[in-house]
């Protein structure tokens, strides 16, 4: 029997390469992160059984279709109180999405973002983003976490570094993601239109899932002429 997705709510979204953000995230004082007391922070709240199930039935295909399967029991999905579309993997088998993505997408184009994030830990992006950060010193962001039924806010060990994915990586979680969908019955089509989708929300609000990358119209037409 499936053991489902240990589900957390996290306090503050890692910045990994590919998060995403339609709107420029608040900042706390002297330009810190914002903390959890902060006005406009991402606030925490327990993950309810609907978001928790849905979150399930779609990652745990895309977990096992990886090249490299990662035992169900140690996967981890953060749900982060906020508006703004965005989602991140940190490596690991630890993946972030916004409550802002779970509202607006539908099941496939949630799919298709998520075979993305997916795609980047297969692949060993994540990793090595977190391995060169804490290298540098940069963008170190500590993050919280509610684990379901504690009661307790517990601090996660090790930290979460921020930068950019190199534009070869993001072409080649495209097209690794578009490879996990087919796995699981889906379609490049699929990702195209997520991209698409997320495109447009980028216009609409004034920043995007790929905010960070201009080259996103480049990426839908390398997946066009996916075979």
């Amino acid at each position: 029997m499936r053991r489902a997705l240990a589900l957390g709510v996290a306090f503050a979204l890692a910045a990994s390469a590919c998060a995403v953000s339609t709107a420029r995230a608040p900042r706390g004082d002297a330009g810190r992160p914002p903390s959890p007391g902060d006005a406009g922070a991402p606030t925490g709240r327990p993950v309810d059984a609907a978001q928790a199930e849905r979150l399930r039935r779609l990652m745990v295909p895309l977990i096992q279709a990886m090249d490299h399967p990662r035992p169900l029991d140690q996967v981890r999905v953060g749900v982060v109180d906020d508006a703004r579309i965005n989602a991140a993997s940190a490596g690991g088998g630890e993946f972030y999405v916004t409550t802002g993505l779970l509202a607006r997408a539908d099941d496939r184009r949630l799919q298709a973002v998520l075979a993305h994030e997916v795609a980047h830990d297969d692949l060993g992006h994540a990793a090595r983003a977190q391995a060169l950060g804490l290298g540098l010193r940069l963008g170190m962001i500590l993050l919280d976490r509610v684990v379901p039924g504690s009661g307790a806010v517990t601090p996660i060990a090790g930290t979460l570094i921020a930068r950019r994915y190199s534009r070869s990586e993001e072409y080649a979680a495209d097209r690794h993601g578009v490879a996990l969908l087919r796995r699981v019955g889906g379609s490049k089509e699929q990702m195209i239109d997520a991209l698409t989708w997320l495109l447009g929300e980028a216009g609409e609000r004034g920043g995007g899932f790929f905010a960070t990358h201009p080259a996103t119209g480049d990426r839908i037409e390398a997946l066009r002429r996916v075979p």
